[in-house]
């Protein structure tokens, strides 16, 4: 070893000095070929990502702007740009570093022109593409009622998370042919209004790079680097664009556990980390590493949670263990029903409150939303404060988007679905019957609502139109908080939410002031828009107490990613968990399998199952399951049955 390479050698050795074996072995793989990281529940992945990049940069020499690191939650991705500005003490330019959402906007940003959009186009989000939905079933006169626009909007989504266009599909049944109408004029109307979906980010950048070779080439040359999190989670898009961008020339970095794949049912597909091997070994070696010490949970949680997954067949495989001492047996409770189950569960969150364990540090984890209202009214009878994690995030209230599309339509008028939300709010009295002339005349013509309602003499459609002309020249010099501090004022929105009672229209005035401050942190209204859509993010509901104060109660899928010292799975029934429609096919009770594992590894010190003999269901009816088969595969020698 030359004195160079002994210097080098110093300057990366606290990279990987915390890590234990296993860690070290996947950060400092060669720099070329492709990786599987098989992560274990509580192994320290995120430690592992940042720990590879920062030894890429400062071992190998390899720019940041040759690093792509693509996560799945805005969250995930805030926390690794932390952590590795904390570890390199830097800032590392020309790194890509967001999810697949957000990596994939900024390159139509970039390259609108290939993807065949124009300089502004806009981001609608599901209200938005409802909305949009509605307005073409009506035009089509298909009945809401018997076919759901949520439906339409599903069949979209599932076709372009495919990689599938309307022209692409035949249909083979009647309601087939009309979901793919809907798709048709779904398209058309989005390309004339110059409007992406979601779906569409990924999609419209897929298609850009495969039909234009040099900027495939470009991006294949410029990240030799691809760092995929939560790989078990990918969908055909997302794998055929990191096959795409990645696959035959550079070097694919995943992390994943196939153990903890659950969204299946949202169009995750296991098979994209059980073949990742077999498929990218065909263009460079692939190398396997697997963390199997978990940092998180005791024994007795970690074996449980084993003996279980070892069910599930087709395993990459592996065993989690770890060095933490003793730990208590997981708890089994049999209730008699489920006020039973309620009663026993707030009972041992109030023994737990009394030894000084925050409310944060507790969840009840269900399998179904429904199952959550029982505990809530527990909870709220012995004044234990608690939070639906998930609510309505801020970026998706009623008053945020109000004067978001204003601003949207200020920016773009072609904007079909801000046009929609805001042409009657406030009220305008712009009837039913004058929005379905707009809407014919923009079919017609294939031309935007705003067009065609310019071509519509009627006084208040006028007034209307005049207004946003003013406010476009208006806004032209002003900051972005500026635009809607204005926008908000001049709309009229501010009467209009008085005119509900005093305490909502406090909330809504509130939330459009943080909106307005939030604001100044952009440099055009384009910017904000997207990062509204894009940073919809993971907000916990608003609530009178402390943070710490409050107990979580959430599904078993949002439990993903986060841990508790306390946790109680309720509801712990064949029929309820496995669900009754995963009973009959085995793919499906592998899949819950995962789930129920997911939930058991989110648990810390203390772990509770909990089922009952029978319980109300859907109105008066009474119901009794068995006890779910996830209980009865468990060890014997580390649980505890509980009894009162």
């Amino acid at each position: 070893m030359n004195k160079i390479e002994q210097l080098t050698q110093a300057n990366t050795a606290f990279l990987t000095k915390d890590l234990n074996p296993a860690q070290q072995e996947a950060v400092t793989l060669p720099v070329e070929g492709h990786a599987l990281i098989l992560a274990g529940a509580g192994s320290g992945k995120t430690k592992v990502l940042t720990h590879r990049i920062a030894w890429l940069i400062l071992h190998h020499n390899i720019a940041p702007s040759a690093i792509c690191s693509v996560t799945f939650t805005n969250k995930a991705a805030n926390e690794m740009k932390t952590r590795l500005h904390t570890l390199m003490q830097q800032e590392l330019p020309g790194l890509w570093c967001g999810t697949f959402h957000g990596i994939n906007h900024r390159f139509l940003r970039i390259h609108y022109e290939h993807a065949k959009l124009s300089k502004t186009f806009q981001i609608m989000d599901s209200d938005d593409q409802l909305s949009l939905i509605r307005r073409i079933m009506r035009d089509l006169q298909i009945d809401p009622k018997i076919n759901p626009p949520k439906t339409a909007a599903n069949f979209i989504n599932s076709h372009k998370d495919q990689g599938l266009r309307a022209y692409t599909l035949s249909a083979q049944n009647n309601w087939e042919a009309l979901q793919l109408e809907v798709y048709h004029r779904y398209e058309l109307l989005c390309n004339q209004s110059n409007l992406v979906d979601f779906a569409e980010i990924l999609l419209r950048s897929y298609e850009a790079l495969k039909e234009n070779l040099e900027l495939l080439k470009q991006y294949q040359g410029r990240f030799s680097h691809l760092l995929i999190d939560e790989f078990q989670d990918t969908n055909t898009l997302q794998y055929k664009w990191i096959k795409l961008l990645n696959g035959t020339l550079g070097n694919t970095f995943i992390v994943g556990d196939d153990d903890q794949s659950i969204y299946g049912w949202r169009g995750a597909k296991i098979e994209n980390i059980q073949s990742f091997n077999k498929e990218f070994s065909k263009y460079k070696p692939v190398t396997e590493v697997c963390l199997e010490q978990n940092y998180r949970s005791t024994k007795p949680i970690l074996s449980c949670a084993n003996q279980l997954i070892a069910k599930n067949e087709d395993r990459l495989g592996k065993n989690l263990w770890t060095n933490i001492e003793g730990g208590e047996a997981v708890k089994i409770y049999a209730a008699v029903n489920g006020h039973n189950e309620a009663d026993f569960v707030i009972k041992e969150i109030e023994h737990a409150l009394e030894n000084n364990m925050p409310g944060n540090h507790i969840a009840i984890l269900y399998r179904s939303n429904a199952q959550s209202r029982l505990f809530e009214e527990s909870l709220l009878k012995n004044k234990i404060p608690y939070t639906i994690y998930g609510g309505v995030r801020f970026f998706e209230r009623a008053e945020i988007k109000d004067l978001l599309a204003y601003l949207r339509l200020v920016i773009n008028p072609d904007d079909n679905a801000a046009f929609l939300r805001i042409i009657n709010t406030p009220p305008r009295g712009i009837g039913n019957k004058t929005l379905e002339t707009i809407t014919q005349i923009a079919n017609d013509e294939e031309v935007s609502y705003w067009q065609s309602a310019q071509k519509i003499k009627h006084p208040s459609l006028e007034k209307f139109i005049a207004l946003i002309t003013q406010w476009q020249k208006e806004i032209q010099k002003k900051e972005v908080e500026q635009q809607l501090d204005y926008l908000y004022k001049q709309s009229e929105l501010i009467s209009h939410y008085e005119k509900e009672s005093k305490e909502k229209a406090e909330i809504r005035e509130e939330n459009i002031q943080e909106l307005i401050i939030a604001a100044r942190e952009y440099e055009d209204g384009n910017e904000l828009i997207s990062h509204a859509i894009l940073e919809a993010g993971e907000q916990p509901v608003k609530t009178n107490h402390q943070a710490h104060e409050c107990v979580q109660l959430m599904t078993l899928h949002s439990s993903k990613g986060l841990e508790f010292p306390l946790v109680f799975m309720v509801g712990m029934e064949d029929g309820l968990f496995p669900t009754t429609r995963s009973l009959d096919a085995e793919h499906k009770i592998t899949e819950e399998r995962r789930l129920a594992y997911v939930g058991m590894t989110r648990a810390r010190e203390q772990l509770f199952l909990t089922f009952a003999g029978y319980r109300q269901l859907y109105g008066n009816q009474f119901s009794s399951f068995p006890v779910s088969r996830f209980i009865r595969d468990l060890p014997e020698e580390y649980i505890e049955i509980v009894e009162i």
